[in-house]
């Protein structure tokens, strides 16, 4: 149980890591005043779940489950 707890503890620090990596190389969701004028109905607005930033926002969303579910099974001391 105790090489268990390790390779749970290893997986939760490398879900980190990767999750500030992520977080960071994310852009700012302030348009600005392109929101006013409609600028942001562009191509990119429209298809962004196939851009790399739609990517990075899915990458994250799974990063973070992973990091609760590793957070609440390494507390319950069960191993």
């Amino acid at each position: 149980m105790a090489a268990l707890r390790i390779v749970l503890t290893i997986l939760f620090i490398l879900v980190s890591v990767v999750l500030a990596a992520i977080v960071l190389m994310q852009e700012g969701k302030s348009a600005g005043l392109g929101v006013i004028s409609g600028a942001a109905d562009t191509y990119w607005g429209k298809n962004k779940g196939r851009s790399i930033e739609g990517k990075l926002e899915k990458i994250t969303k799974i990063l973070a489950v992973a990091f609760m579910l590793f957070a609440i099974v390494l507390n319950m001391n069960v191993f």
